[in-house]
């Protein structure tokens, strides 16, 4: 196909302008890369001045640190000098200023330990003065006591002698202890006679015979102990006729066998009869006493029958032999002594904290006596001195002229200011 004239004009009037526009675009690329290598060589150079500048002022940063760190050096060596000089003085005025305040301290301390050694020694003199003399007045009274206990001892044994012949014989007394009453009797007695040999005939204070309690029942006797056993019931029982049995040869084995049941059913009767009537809680004691009046008895359940023993034990009713009985008697007799012995003591202990504040007292006034005796010592002494001066004044007036007068008046007037002077100031210290 062919172009006419205007297309073929319109295609190269394009090419032109294409053309034109290439050559722009490459002028415009030129422009631009040349101005892209001036930014550059600026950039750098920028770059450069700021690497200098840099370096210019980390020199000088370094030598002004380097300035900074030899002079902080210097002073903190004067600083450490002057300090450690200041120390050196401190330390000494400390040293030796604690040494001198040692110094006095001890000194004061010595003395002040002198007068206190010196005032206990007196103290503690007069103190074992008094000591002494009560002492002597408790061991006479100890000593008159304990000749007192060894008169009773030998009562005692002089009872028990007789007790131990009683109850040698009491077996064979048949004729006399045939039925219970009779028994019981006889140990009652027998129990009131070791009650009144070891704490004297009615002595209510320590034991009673007879003793009704509060559920109506008639103890033997009751016995007043401290807390926290109190008051303990003694009964006396005497199961004779199955003992008599049991140890009867003529009977047969079969016999003594059986009479040994009975008689240990008999001895825990009067066991759980006890414990019943003569136990009461909040009156009595925890426990009670079965007395035996017979040795021979009280022998044979201690050596051949052990489950009474334990029987009796647990139910708190201890069983006792006229020997036995004494022994526990005379045990609870030295209890209460040392019982009144420990509240006396208790008593002289406290008299003599008083006497000890009685005698503090007596040194304050005594100091205070002592001070008010010296004061009127000097005033005495100055009434004195002044006395004698008019004395003398007088003696002078009588003996020279006018003018020997005038001069001797002037002269006394002169010493009496001077000791008024001196009297102010002792009155003053």
């Amino acid at each position: 196909m062919g172009l006419n004239g205007n297309e073929y004009l319109i295609f190269i009037l394009i090419g032109l302008c294409i053309i034109i526009i290439l050559f722009n675009l490459i002028i415009l690329i030129k422009v631009k890369n040349d101005k892209l290598k001036d930014y550059k060589k600026d950039i750098e150079d920028f770059k450069f001045n700021q690497q200098t500048q840099f370096m210019n002022i980390q020199k000088s940063l370094s030598d002004d640190f380097s300035q900074l760190r030899e002079n902080i050096i210097i002073n903190i060596t004067k600083y450490n000098e002057h300090t450690i000089k200041e120390l050196l003085m401190s330390q000494n005025k400390m040293s030796q200023d604690l040494f001198n305040f040692k110094d006095n301290m001890q000194k004061d301390m010595y003395k002040l330990f002198e007068n206190l050694n010196k005032n206990m020694n007196d103290n503690l003199e007069k103190m074992n003065e008094r000591v002494d003399m009560r002492l002597n007045e408790g061991f006479e009274k100890t000593n008159k006591t304990f000749n007192n206990l060894l008169e009773r001892l030998s009562k005692i044994d002089e009872a028990q002698r007789k007790i131990e012949s009683l109850s040698t014989n009491i077996i064979s007394l048949q004729d006399i202890l045939t039925d219970k009453k009779s028994r019981g009797t006889f140990g009652e007695v027998q129990l009131k006679q070791i009650l009144a040999s070891i704490f004297g005939e009615h002595n209510t204070k320590i034991y009673e015979t007879q003793k009704t309690l509060s559920n109506e029942k008639i103890a033997d006797a009751v016995l007043y102990t401290p807390e926290p056993l109190g008051l303990i019931c003694i009964d006396s029982k005497f199961p004779l006729e199955n003992y008599k049995k049991m140890i009867d040869k003529n009977l047969t084995v079969v016999e003594n066998h059986e009479a040994e049941r009975f008689f240990k059913q008999d001895v825990k009767k009067h066991i759980n009869d006890i414990r019943e009537k003569y136990i009461i809680k909040n009156e009595t004691a925890d426990s009670a006493i079965m007395f035996v009046p017979a040795e021979a008895i009280f022998a044979e359940i201690n050596a051949y029958h052990q489950d009474i023993i334990e029987y009796s034990q647990k139910s708190q009713v201890w069983i006792a032999s006229p020997t036995t009985l004494m022994f526990l008697l005379t045990t609870v007799q030295v209890v209460l002594r040392n019982l009144e012995r420990d509240k006396y003591s208790a008593v002289v202990h406290e008299e003599l904290n008083k006497l000890g504040s009685e005698f503090k007292r007596y040194k304050d006034r005594w100091d205070k006596l002592s001070k008010n005796i010296d004061q009127v010592s000097r005033n005495v002494k100055e009434l004195h001195t002044t006395s004698d001066k008019i004395e003398k004044h007088f003696d002078s007036i009588s003996r020279v002229d006018l003018k020997d007068k005038e001069e001797i008046i002037l002269v006394t007037n002169d010493e009496e200011e001077d000791n008024e002077k001196s009297s102010d100031q002792t009155d003053l210290s």
